[in-house]
This record gives structure tokens, sequence and C-alpha cells, in this order.
């Protein structure tokens, strides 16, 4: 009897090898890019979560205010007065699609003896060749504020140098920078400014982005991943085929 005749082993997938190089490339970084949003989504939630509890916190003495280990969203009680000298005015802010700045102002506690920087709130800015206009309270005020925190990013000194005039125009702010430039004893903090008479329109969103937006980029990201992969099985497949019946269309 005659052996048997051996039938060719036919693959059932080939891709080709550049459709899988390019898969190797992108579906880890898709995939990481999903990853990350929803550990972002999840730092705000923590963070917003934070503020939710320190809000119910009784307000605290600035004095006290240094001996506590995470400041962030505690409430302070300051008591002195301003310095008109020295204000910062943060631009590229908008509130209801209008456009401003915020400004910010040294602010010396008497009962401590610190300096700390005090956001006093929004300013509309609709003609740049007009310098926005605001005042400053003179004597001794009794202040409600909340320590802010950046949920990130850096909070750096952008377009103000020293020897620049005042009030400055800047993009971010480094707080122990202005410390350092006028020589004085001061917190490495921003306190945002409660509503009432020394404030302008405050009202600021702990997040500009809430949870639930990144974790919608991250659908969409594991989204495009599925799409990546399935259409690199198609292609397999396909091209396999192709070759089992005479087809030949390697990639």
């Amino acid at each position: 009897m005659s052996a048997p005749a051996v039938r060719p082993r036919v693959s059932r997938f080939r891709p080709g090898l550049l459709p899988t190089l390019v898969v190797l490339a992108l579906l880890p970084l898709l995939l990481g890019l999903g990853f990350w949003q929803l550990q972002r989504g999840e730092d705000k939630r923590v963070l917003l979560a934070a503020q939710a509890a320190r809000s119910q916190e009784p307000a605290l003495e600035l004095r006290e205010l240094e001996a506590v280990d995470v400041p962030a969203f505690r409430r302070v009680r300051l008591v002195g007065e301003f310095d008109a000298e020295h204000s910062l005015l943060l631009d590229n802010r908008q509130r209801g699609g209008r456009v401003g700045v915020e400004l910010l102002q040294p602010f010396l506690d008497r009962p401590s003896g610190r300096w700390v920087l005090v956001n006093r709130g929004w300013l509309p800015w609709p003609q740049r060749a007009t310098p926005p206009a605001f005042d400053t309270p003179h004597g001794e005020l009794q202040l409600l504020a909340t320590v802010y925190r950046p949920a990130g990013e850096a909070f750096l000194l952008g377009d103000g140098a020293p020897g620049e005039g005042w009030p400055r125009l800047v993009n971010a702010v480094d707080v122990p920078a202005l410390w350092r430039e006028l020589g004085r004893d001061g917190l490495p903090v921003e306190l945002r400014l409660a509503p009432g008479p020394a404030s302008y329109v405050g009202g600021w969103p702990v997040v500009a982005v809430g949870p639930e937006k990144h974790l919608g980029y991250a659908v969409q990201w594991f989204a495009l991943a599925a799409t990546l992969l399935g259409l690199y099985l198609w292609l397999g497949v396909k091209q396999a085929r192709e070759r089992r019946y005479g087809f030949h269309t390697d990639v």
C-alpha cells in the first residue's frame, strides 16, 4: 500500500510584516493612553473628595495652617492688609466666554507676621490696549480664604522677571520666587478669597476637566485599540484565504 499523500499545511492567519509592526507600535500606545486617562480620572475623584471633606472643616488661623501636613483646600482666616504696590495679573482666564485676568496680591497676616499671596478673583479685560481696572481696600481686613492646590500642573512665574513694573502681567505664578524677589517671609501657597467686599468674581472649579471626561477619553482610546486589533485580525485572515486560493496579496 502506498503512503497517503500529505497535504501541505496552510496558515489561516497571515497579516504580513508591515501590519504586524504597525500594531506592535500603536497598540501599546493606545492602551497606555487609555489607562493614563483612567488614572487621571481617579486622581480627579480623589481631589474632589478631599475638597468636599475639607470644606466642612473649621477654618484655621494662618499660624495653625503651617503645622498642617496637607494644607490643600483648608479654609484660613486672615487679619491684616493687602500690599497694593505688588499686584500680579494672571492672564488668559475666561469666565462665561469672556476674556480676563485674575488679580493676586500679597497680604500681610498680622497675627502670624507672615505674607500670603491672595487671589482676589477674576476681572474682565476686553480691551488689551487698556490695563484692567481694579482697586485695593485699605486698612485692616478680616478675610476668609481657601488654600489652592493645582491639579497636576506647576504654578510657575511666567512673564514677570525681577525689575519689571507693577502691576505685572504673568501667565503663571511661582509663589516662593515672588517672596524671594520681594525679600519677604511668605508661605509658598496661593489662597483663593471667599466671596466678600474684597473679592472679585470667584467660583473657581476645583478641576477644569471632571473625572467623567477622563473616563470618556479612556473609552475612546480603548475603542481605537480594539478597532486596530480587529482590523489586524481581519487582514490576517483575509490574506491567508487569498494565499490559499492563489491570490497572493501580502502587505
